[in-house]
Order: structure tokens, then C-alpha cells, then sequence
């Protein structure tokens, strides 16, 4: 009798192999959908301008499906209930506030020299409503009153401590950490090309101080938060501006923000040269520089924007690039390292 052959069995990969592949995959898929809803959004006008897609002077919050008009002076002081004072600053204090079961936050002008400031920030928060901005939710000028939407994450300036929270331990990875950075120049480039024409974002004169205008959302996203110093420039009609009147130090600033004639001569605010929004590029790649880490993988992200950054921190300003060139550049780095570390699994289970 003839033996029937035995059928094969055919080596499958490792299944450790097949997970690590299926993981690499989905964070590939993960980072080219978020670069073109980065894209779509940031090329249609009603996305920039609408956060969830409700008309100017309107709102969604939490699961509600409807759009609500921003809260009057009488609906936020019948309806609003302050909970606890959650910070303080030279403009204005905030509180931790509760509307119709939703946490919201409440900021009250503190200092009545201030209230231009204030009701500067308050019409920059009107006008530039966008994905890129904290929601607006009310407001009542005739008590200094801002109603803002509620991050309970905070401030830029507790990202690492929130990455070392077990809940978002998975959140600290290089990637997830440019994206975050991909974040923060989508805003700038937004400021630069607001519907207000050309902002700078001048409470920035220090690290912590650039961290504390941004808020962290619970999905990983960052929102712009405090817009009280948005001065406008306008280069066609010589328009030009100067972050304060007093005199700015330190390496962190850009150099034309620096006094210029040394320093046998004393600072004088009229003798002070304005600048332009160049100041926000060159500040560009220090605060990427923090949101990027000591996390694996985070030196060969700085490896591939090195070039870019050395040419924000050009002396001249005019050598910059834009924010639009940066964000770019941003992008074009998360989708070649993921690919790069994709593709060696592939290869793999060819």
C-alpha cells in the first residue's frame, strides 16, 4: 500500500511577533489619522472657528447634543456656583465652578488697573474661538466675569506628574509626546494667522510661563487658555510690537526682545526697539524640548528636528521659519519614525 504523505504543518510567527506587528500597525494608523484630521481641520475654516460645531456665541458641552448660547450676566450669577479658588494671578483669580451638574471654571478680575488686560483676554477668547482654544461658555463684562470650560488635567506645567500617574503611564512615549508638541505649533501657527491677522503670544517670557497659558485635555490635547497679551502685528503698515515695558532677560527670550545697547546704558522703554512674531519661533524648539522628555525614543526625535531648530534660534529674525514651516516639518518627522519603527516588523513577518 502507498503511505500517504503527511500534510505540513506550515511554521507560523511568533505570537509575540504577530501582537508586536499588530501594535506597530495600529499606532501608524493611529498617527496618520490624526495628521489628517490635523490637516482637514486646520485647511477648513469651520473647524478652526467652531469647536464642536456650534455658531459663533454658542456652546456644547459634555454629552449635550444641542448648542446653548453663552451664558448672560444673570444666567451665570443665577446658575453658576463656585466650588473652591483653584489659582490666582496678577490679573485675575479662578475658581472651580459648577453649572447644571458640569464642572466649569469661573476667572474674576482681581485687580481693577488690570481690566483692559482682562477684557483684552476676554475679547481674544470671543473672537478666536477654535479647536485650538479654551471653550468659551459666558461672560459678563460689567462684573470682570469669564465662564471657561473645565480640563481637570490643568496647566502644561503638571504634564510629567500626569505621565506618572498609572492611568496615563501608556501616554508616555515619544510619540504620543510629539504629538503633543505637533499640538502646541498648531496653535502658534493659528495665532499667526488668526481671523484677528497676525497675534503674539507675549506671556512668554520664561518656560513656566509659556506652560501655564496652555492646558492639557483629558484626551491628550493641547488647548491655548490665557490670551490677556495677544498684541497684533501688522508688517504692510509697519506695525510692530514690544511684550511689556519693562526689560527682558535671559536666554529664553528671543534676542531682539533683549536690550540691544548694552549695559552701560540703562534700559529705557521709548529707546526699545518692537519686533514682530519671529519671537514666538524662536522660543519654538525650548518648549518642545520639554514635551518631548527623557522617554525612550525622545533623542532620536530631537536628532530628526534638529535642523529646524537651529533655524528658529537664527539671530536674525527674518531667517526663521514659519510656524506653518515648522508645524510641517513636525509632521513630516512623526510620520517617517513611525514608519520607521513599523517597518522592521513587517519586514519580519514577510
Amino acid at each position: 500500500m502507498e503511505k500517504k504523505p503527511h500534510p505540513t504543518k506550515r511554521e507560523s510567527p511568533p505570537r509575540e511577533a504577530s501582537a508586536a506587528l499588530l501594535v506597530l500597525l495600529v499606532l501608524l494608523l493611529n498617527a496618520l489619522l490624526y495628521l489628517y484630521l490635523s490637516e482637514l481641520r486646520g485647511s477648513s475654516g469651520r473647524a478652526e472657528a467652531e469647536p464642536s460645531l456650534c455658531p459663533f456665541g454658542y456652546f456644547r458641552l459634555g454629552s449635550v447634543k444641542n448648542c446653548s448660547p453663552w451664558l448672560s450676566c444673570e444666567a451665570i450669577n443665577r446658575e453658576v456656583r463656585k466650588l473652591k479658588c483653584v489659582g490666582e494671578g496678577a490679573v485675575k483669580k479662578v475658581f472651580l465652578s459648577e453649572w447644571k451638574e458640569n464642572k466649569v471654571v469661573l476667572s474674576q478680575l482681581t485687580n481693577i488697573e488690570l481690566k483692559e488686560d482682562f477684557l483684552h483676554g476676554l475679547k481674544m477668547l470671543k473672537a478666536l474661538q477654535s479647536r485650538h482654544v479654551v471653550r468659551l461658555l459666558g461672560y459678563c463684562e460689567k462684573q470682570f466675569t469669564i465662564l471657561t470650560e473645565y480640563h481637570p488635567l490643568g496647566s502644561l506645567r503638571g504634564l510629567n506628574e500626569t505621565l506618572h500617574i498609572p492611568k496615563y503611564k501608556g501616554m508616555n512615549t515619544w510619540h504620543r509626546r510629539l504629538m503633543l508638541a505637533i499640538d502646541y505649533v498648531s496653535i502658534i501657527r493659528y495665532l499667526h494667522s488668526s481671523p484677528l491677522g497676525t497675534l503674539v503670544m507675549c506671556d512668554s517670557n520664561d518656560l513656566d510661563k509659556v506652560l501655564s497659558q496652555y492646558l492639557l485635555t483629558s484626551d491628550f490635547h493641547v488647548l491655548v487658555n490665557d490670551l490677556d497679551a495677544l498684541p497684533l502685528v501688522n508688517k504692510s503698515s509697519g506695525r510692530l510690537v514690544k511684550c511689556g515695558h519693562r526689560e527682558l532677560q535671559g536666554e529664553f527670550v528671543a534676542p531682539e526682545q533683549r536690550w540691544p545697547y548694552g549695559e552701560d546704558v540703562p534700559f529705557d522703554d521709548d529707546l526699545m526697539p518692537p519686533y514682530d512674531e519671529k519671537t514666538d519661533i524662536w522660543k519654538i524648539p525650548d518648549v518642545s524640548n520639554f514635551f518631548l522628555g527623557h522617554v525612550e525614543g525622545s533623542d532620536i526625535v530631537r536628532l530628526h528636528l534638529f535642523d529646524i531648530h537651529a533655524a528658529c534660534k537664527k539671530t536674525d529674525p527674518a531667517k526663521r521659519p514659519s510656524a506653518q514651516e515648522i508645524l510641517d516639518t513636525y509632521r513630516k518627522v512623526l510620520t517617517l519614525l513611525i514608519r520607521e519603527v513599523a517597518m522592521p516588523g513587517t519586514r519580519e513577518m514577510l
